[in-house]
Parts: C-alpha cells; sequence; structure tokens
C-alpha cells in the first residue's frame, strides 16, 4: 500500500522504500498465530498438496536435481509449459526463447517490470489490486496510475471511460489480474478486447498475472489476453504452480513474452534471483502434464469451498460479493463498525475477539480510504477449518450484530 513518505525517515533508507509498507496480508498472518485464530488472510492452502505433486519433488530431489538449474528454467520444466499453453490456450510459444522461469509470480512481475519499464514512466493498476503491484512500480521508478473497480450488484467492475482516460503519452504499461485478487473478478471477453484495443493504440505492454487461471467458477472460462490479435508481441504473461497445485512454498513461476522482452526479462531475473529452485522446476513439470481431469476436479472442490464460505458469511450476517475466480471473498463491514472505527481496527478486533484473521481492504486499494469498509476472506483451506471459521463469526455476530 503507497503511502506518503515520512520527511523522519532513517537517513540511510531509500526514498522508494518509503513509498510503501510491509505488506499486511503476511502481517495479519502474524496477528493471527499470535491469538491462535483461524487463519482466513494469507492465501495459502491448509490442505496436503497432491501425492503424485510430492512424490514428483521427492524423485526429483533423489535422482540429483539439487544444484542450479538453467538460469532462465530447467528444459523439462519450460518445454511442458509450451505443451500446457498450447492445449490450455492454444499459445504457441518457443520454450527457448519466450520463457523465464521464476521465484514466484511476484518475482515474475517485478522482474518483467524491471526489464521493460523506466524511471518517469506510467503504469495503469486497477484498484483493488494484489499489494505488490503497486509496490513493484514504486521500486521501477514509474508512476501507478489507479483505475477503480467499482462494487456492483453483478460484481466488480470498471468503468471504460475512467480506463481509457488513464492512458496518457507516458503510458508504459497496464497490469491486469485475472482471476482478479482480491474481488474475484473474471474478466470478461469483450473486456479484454476494450484493454487490448487501448494497448494497441497507445502502443503500451501488458503486464497479465494469471496465477489463478484454473479457479473458475459457474462455467466461466479464462482468457488470455495474450491470444487476441495483436496482442502477442505487446502481453507477457505470468503464471505458475502456487495455487493451481496448492505449492505455495515451492516459488516456481514464468514469465512468457517475445523474445526480445524475454531477452531482457531473463538477465533482470538472474540477477535477482539466479534461478527457481531445481527440484521444483523438474516437479513443477510433471504438474504441469497432470491430466486435464485434474483442473475439472479443482475447479469443482474450490466451488464446494466458496459455498461452504458463502454460507458461512451469510449466517454470520455479512454481505459480500460472490466470486468467479480465485479464492477470496470481499465483504462490506460498515454494519460491524464502531464509531471511528476503519476496516484495519475491525480485522484486528475480529481476530481477538472472534479468532478469525482476514485482510483489511484498504490494503488493496489507492488510495486506502475506498476500501475502509472492507475485508477479505480466504477460502484455500480444508472443509474443517471454514466450519470451524463460521461458527467462530456466527457466535460472535450473536453477540455483535449489526
Amino acid at each position: 500500500m503507497a503511502q506518503t513518505p515520512d520527511p523522519e525517515k532513517h537517513k540511510y533508507v531509500s526514498s522508494k522504500a518509503a513509498l510503501f509498507e510491509e505488506s499486511v496480508i503476511r502481517k495479519m498472518t502474524q496477528v493471527c498465530l499470535q491469538h491462535g485464530g483461524v487463519n482466513l488472510a494469507q492465501g495459502f492452502p491448509d490442505f496436503p498438496t497432491p501425492p503424485e505433486i510430492q512424490e514428483a519433488c521427492i524423485k526429483a530431489i533423489r535422482d540429483g536435481h539439487n544444484q542450479y538449474a538453467r538460469t532462465w528454467g530447467a528444459p523439462s520444466m519450460v518445454e511442458a509449459l509450451a505443451e500446457k499453453m498450447l492445449w490450455f490456450q492454444g499459445m504457441r510459444i518457443d520454450p527457448g526463447s519466450e520463457v523465464t522461469i521464476c521465484c514466484g509470480t511476484t518475482e515474475a512481475m517485478i522482474a518483467s517490470l524491471l526489464a521493460t519499464i523506466d524511471p518517469g514512466d506510467e503504469v495503469i493498476v486497477t484498484s483493488p489490486f494484489y499489494e505488490n503491484y503497486g509496490a513493484d512500480t514504486i521500486l521501477c521508478g514509474a508512476v501507478p496510475r489507479y483505475v477503480t473497480l467499482h462494487p456492483t450488484p453483478g460484481g466488480f467492475e470498471f468503468d471504460r471511460d475512467e480506463l481509457a482516460a488513464a492512458f496518457t503519452s507516458r503510458t508504459r504499461g497496464i497490469i491486469v489480474n485475472t482471476p482478479n485478487n482480491p474481488t474475484g473478478k473474471v474478466y470478461s471477453r469483450d473486456e479484454h478486447q476494450f484493454i487490448a484495443d487501448l494497448c494497441i493504440r497507445h502502443d503500451v505492454l501488458v503486464f497479465t498475472d494469471e496465477i489463478y487461471e484454473h479457479i473458475l467458477y459457474d462455467g466461466r472460462t479464462h482468457i488470455a489476453i495474450a491470444t487476441l490479435p495483436g496482442m502477442a508481441e505487446r502481453t507477457i504473461t505470468i503464471g505458475g504452480l502456487s495455487k493451481t497445485y496448492s505449492v505455495t512454498g515451492w516459488r516456481v513461476a514464468w514469465a512468457i513474452a517475445a523474445p526480445p522482452i524475454t531477452a531482457a526479462i531473463r538477465k533482470v531475473h538472474d540477477f535477482l534471483t539466479v534461478g527457481a529452485p531445481h527440484p521444483m522446476q523438474v516437479a513443477g513439470a510433471a504438474a504441469l502434464r497432470l491430466p486435464k481431469s485434474f483442473y475439472s476436479d479443482l475447479a469443482r472442490d474450490y466451488s464446494r469451498r466458496r459455498d461452504m464460505m458463502w454460507t458461512g458469511l451469510k449466517a454470520a450476517s455479512f454481505t459480500g460479493h460472490y466470486p468467479e475466480g480465485a479464492y477470496y471473498i470481499m465483504c462490506d463491514v460498515t454494519p460491524f463498525l464502531r464509531a471511528g472505527e476503519d476496516d484495519t481496527a475491525f480485522a484486528l478486533r475480529l481476530v481477538k475477539e472472534a479468532g478469525v484473521a482476514t485482510v483489511p481492504g484498504s490494503s488493496f486499494y489507492s488510495p486506502p480510504l475506498l476500501g475502509n469498509r472492507q475485508i477479505r476472506f480466504c477460502f484455500c483451506k480444508k472443509d474443517e477449518t471454514l466450519a470451524d471459521a463460521a461458527i467462530r463469526l456466527r457466535q460472535w455476530t450473536e453477540c455483535n450484530r449489526p
């Protein structure tokens, strides 16, 4: 979350570092641990990684894949990714010149931005947004221009006139995240086409974070904007293993782009992290080659979790936005707020009193005021965890009913 620089900051702290705070999401996890709460703040599963993926990693270690992999990606990993992108999105990519394997999508995004964005450039970011995007833009010396996703009865939507007006002569890129964290929005083909037309008209790059590409509900499909006419050469497609395969701790992801852009990303990636973990890449190749039934089962399981979380929230008098994808629900907590209380104070009170950790909505917005009456619930958890959270919330609201 961006903030005003502190004029009293320490003399050895950079101006860039003073422009944003540490992760609120990770901070709420620490608060949760202090109070022994149920962690619905940070987006990591508390259920096991599929056994076949675990075994693939153990085998990779035992087979000796324990030293540096090729800096920009182990051959097995990039080849498996090219195969998957072909059947999944119809994207024909050259694994030798158009892929960089990174240490998580967080590194993939900052490496891509550093490789293509210069100080003074502008980058459009839709708000609410995953908190790293604003900080990444600042670290590049660029200027983030935020365009609000407005809550509507049908979900979160951007105003097309507002988005078009955000493009200026200094705009170098736009960050798109679909399915979206934290809103659960899934961009339609028509919305993608509108964004693509603006990018072509203004000669702008798209940084598209597609980490939740397989977590979709109610028959929705994922559309990679790179597949639209004229977009392959101006899109950096970012994805990873973390969410689909329940391996958030492995830190293996990718950036797919045209060869000249990929060459620049690889240079930056090399000096940021050298390379992603070798055994996890070899195991990742096995994960990417799982049968298509794996993904339909994944969507079905998450659909059940979404509905469990939704039912539990409604029973506890919370109102929110039914997600189309990803595994988060944004709720308006206005009825629960005490005099002078904002989302952050409420989230801290909720974890202390109810034992359920969430994330304050303001951490996803710029300006933060736009989200100061919302909180985000995460439901990538075991059924027992979600049931426990539902009981805690219902018991809490019986004493604090709006």
